[in-house]
């Protein structure tokens, strides 16, 4: 298996549009589709599926909170039971777009605030893994390691695949420093340098101090949601396959 680099895409709604979809999955190996609750709209979901599939990029459901005005970033208390019947119906949701373009939904990744609690909390983790195996036991799920989501999909028997972030500064802890604060977001430079680290030593520098931090990810992710997003995708899978690391999809 090759080392994975996956974006996440579909993130405009009704006449608001983000990001170079088209142009990203030129370069991306899986698609982190939004599935109409931080973002996304049914049109945006059904072009975003068909391009994949046009481009063969595989396609995985981007859930999140049911938070359009906050983009999914902001904590919002939402009870376990609840939060799986949402993603059980945010994956359903795009698996009809992503079957009607001909493909299927691969695997399932959390957005955003979700992404953060649901690692830090079992019951809502587990949340997440219910709902996968309720939609389909076979479905991958894409998160950070060591964390609950992991924990719970290995205790359920669901598929996990670890995750790292090219253009996202890292805490001593391991986990991603809080946007806003110094560090947090990195240029182009330094995303193409933490790609090219993680895949060939599986760590990174923290965004504050010399110290590195262990991550070891199957796929790395490049957010498509700033102005430089493509560019910088270009430059980071160049970067890899001239260091010999082969780039292809988990799935």
């Amino acid at each position: 298996m090759g080392l994975d680099l996956n974006s996440d895409l579909g993130e405009g709604f009704g006449a608001w549009s983000m990001g170079e979809d088209t142009a990203m999955l030129d370069i991306v190996t899986s698609a982190n589709i939004a599935c109409g609750f931080h973002a996304g709209d049914p049109s945006i979901m059904r072009r975003t599926c068909m391009t994949a599939v046009e481009k063969g990029v595989r396609i995985g459901a981007h859930i999140g909170y049911r938070d359009l005005a906050g983009f999914g970033r902001r904590a919002m208390a939402v009870p376990p039971t609840e939060l799986r019947d949402e993603t059980l119906y945010q994956i359903g949701a795009l698996d009809g777009f992503a079957r009607a373009a001909g493909d299927r939904v691969r695997y399932v990744k959390p957005h955003g605030a979700l992404y953060h609690a649901a690692a830090a909390d079992a019951a809502l983790a587990d949340a997440v893994v219910g709902a996968l195996r309720d939609y389909d036991p076979a479905l991958v799920l894409l998160g950070p390691a060591g964390t609950h989501l992991e924990k719970s999909a290995l205790a359920a028997g669901t598929p996990f695949v670890s995750e790292g972030f090219a253009d996202r500064g890292y805490t001593a802890a391991g986990g991603l420093a809080a946007r806003g604060t110094p560090g947090a977001v990195l240029d182009t430079d330094m995303a193409v340098a933490q790609a090219v680290s993680l895949a060939e030593t599986g760590t990174v520098r923290v965004a504050h101090g010399g110290a590195t931090v262990a991550v070891s990810p199957d796929s790395i992710c490049v957010h498509g949601d700033t102005p430089t997003a493509v560019g910088m995708a270009r430059r980071i899978r160049a970067a890899l396959e001239d260091a010999g690391i082969a780039v292809a999809s988990f799935t």
